[in-house]
């Protein structure tokens, strides 16, 4: 099973993301490119640091790699040397008396069906998320736990290993037995497409980096061995003789397979099912591989990972919209370099609030993290890294929008009364057949909108000098826009943007409506102090008042 320590040979992620697809370069200048990258360097120095001396991951595994990958690309780019070893700071004192391997990673299906032709006895087992070490004993007795590390050198985990009770203290037959393994978190009925890994690798890594656990800390904590370098050639045999050893864990977790969709099979089914253990992917393993003497801290030829489809994708914002939405809210949406996550092409994700866009401070250039809500709606999770070039952009005034602004398109108001446009030929207002925004968008282009109500009286010859409206398109459009002289008063007021009244009792008059005071509105049933203010000055605004008069002059029911 793959050492779980998520840094050593990510750099070779760099040659996934090029055997996926082509070097796409940036366009920078040098003195910016070299700044981009030392930023993007000195983030990773700092999530390297904090995981490997103190046990904190401050970032999740996978946007650590796919940063990685992204630094390792960006220095090819610009013929630049290899980053810094990840694992530098990890190195501990003790030497691993057998070299922990780690594993390439494959990264799709065609990949493994590659990895997979010619070879025979392939074995799949979870790629289990927690943290590697090495267990060694002697005549039977636990004598030494040693940390990942390096590959060839880790630090002494033997007192803390000492109180996990998953880790026997002496095993059924007197042998000197090295086995490496996966410490990982317990979790009861895991299911990782749904809940994701819950930072259980962070917690073993900071609890091994303690001196003493406490009783809880310790039970929570299992073991997965899944080498055993010295042990027997075949991997059925070594499966069944650590578990008659005392490791009763691999066994179960160890299925033979023989085609892509065999090892297609198991890594959906551990994706979806329950585990006792979070879990990333899965490993693909022949039977047979070297003598432990030749293994080296480097990606074997005998063994390979085959990960799970990403939880969260790293992206780069291209642009920042402001979208300005019916009421006066203004949404900023990011625009993406377009990136894939559970078999969908992202390529823009919205910020929520202008509150929170201020707060995270997101311009072109930056990476993102965003995963999916629901498994269906783009959600922006956090920046990942600041580009270092802030952009200026042009950032609308909250003070200016709101929902009684913006009944033109006037300069800057485009984008409410389009959204007001859209609003009143919906469903929510009056559900005009063959009218959506594309519609509006083409009468708006040409100049034929200057208020919200010019369509009423639009005729068959203005369309047919549009582009865009043919005479059949025109004629429904127009039977369209008739029908909304049909409605009811009520449907009216919704589709002109008056704010809910709840259980109130409405006047079928206009003139009624417009003469109750913000006291009236409130006496009302569901209404409080905020809502009738927001009614009375509805009723009242110059430009509403405007548009009750069109629709009066239209004939229309209840003005």
């Amino acid at each position: 099973m793959l050492p779980s320590t998520r840094l050593f040979f990510a750099f070779l992620l760099m040659w996934t993301c090029l055997g996926a697809r082509a070097l796409e370069c940036p366009a920078w200048p040098p003195e910016r490119a070299s700044n981009e990258i030392n930023a993007l360097q000195n983030q990773i120095d700092l999530w390297d640091d904090n995981y490997h001396r103190q046990g904190r991951s401050l970032v999740a595994d996978e946007l650590y790699d796919q940063s990685r990958a992204r630094l390792n690309e960006w220095r090819q780019c610009f013929n630049l040397s290899a980053s810094a070893e990840p694992l530098r700071t990890a190195r501990g004192t003790l030497a691993h008396p057998v070299a922990h391997t780690g594993l390439d990673k494959l990264r799709n299906g065609q990949a493994a069906e590659n990895w997979l032709r010619g070879r025979a006895d392939i074995w799949v087992q979870p790629k289990v998320d927690g943290v590697a070490v090495t267990l060694i004993y002697w005549q039977g007795l636990f004598i030494q736990a040693i940390s990942r590390g390096d590959g060839t050198h880790g630090q002494d985990w033997t007192t803390s290993a000492r109180q996990i009770a998953a880790i026997p203290r002496q095993l059924s037959q007197p042998l000197d037995l090295l086995v490496q393994g996966e410490l990982y978190w317990r979790l009861h009925d895991h299911i990782q497409a749904q809940a994701g890994s819950l930072n259980a690798r962070s917690t073993v890594a900071g609890l091994m980096a303690r001196k003493t656990l406490s009783t809880e800390q310790a039970t929570g904590i299992g073991l997965f061995v899944w080498d055993w370098p010295q042990g027997p050639t075949n991997l059925p045999d070594r499966t069944a003789q650590l578990d008659e050893l005392g490791f009763p864990a691999t066994s179960p977790y160890s299925q033979p397979i023989s085609t892509l969709a065999d090892a297609e099979h198991w890594r959906e089914h551990w994706y979806r099912s329950p585990l006792p253990f979070a879990s990333d992917g899965i490993v693909l393993r022949q039977d047979q591989r070297p003598p432990a003497e030749r293994w080296q801290a480097k990606p074997p030829f005998w063994s390979v990972a085959w990960k799970y489809p990403l939880a969260q994708a790293l992206a780069e914002v291209r642009k920042v919209h402001f979208k300005i939405g019916r009421t006066g809210r203004i949404t900023p949406v990011l625009e993406l370099t377009p990136v894939r996550l559970d078999d969908r092409q992202i390529r823009r994700v919205s910020v929520s609030s202008l509150q929170r866009w201020q707060t995270l401070d997101i311009r072109p250039g930056d990476q993102v993290a965003i995963s999916l809500a629901g498994l269906t709606i783009p959600r922006l999770d956090s920046v990942v890294v600041h580009s270092t070039e802030r952009a200026e952009l042009s950032v609308p005034l909250a003070a200016d929008f709101h929902p009684l602004s913006c009944w033109q398109p006037t300069t800057g108001c485009e984008g409410q009364f389009l959204a007001r446009l859209i609003w009143l030929s919906g469903k929510q207002g009056l559900a005009l057949p063959h009218v959506g925004p594309g519609t509006w968008e083409k009468l708006l282009v040409t100049g034929r909108l200057n208020r919200l109500l010019d369509w009423l009286t639009l005729d068959a010859q203005e369309l047919a000098t549009i582009d865009g409206f043919g005479e059949r398109s025109a004629a429904r459009l127009l039977s369209s826009f008739e029908s909304a002289r049909q409605r009811p008063f009520a449907q009216w007021l919704k589709a002109l943007g008056m704010p809910p009244t709840g259980q109130a009792r409405l006047a079928d008059s206009w003139q009624a409506l417009a003469q109750r005071s913000t006291e009236h509105w409130q006496a009302e049933p569901g209404i409080g102090p905020g809502r009738a203010t927001q009614l009375s000055a509805f009723f009242r605004d110059p430009q509403v008042l405007a548009l009750s008069e069109t629709l009066r002059e239209a004939g229309i029911d209840g003005f």
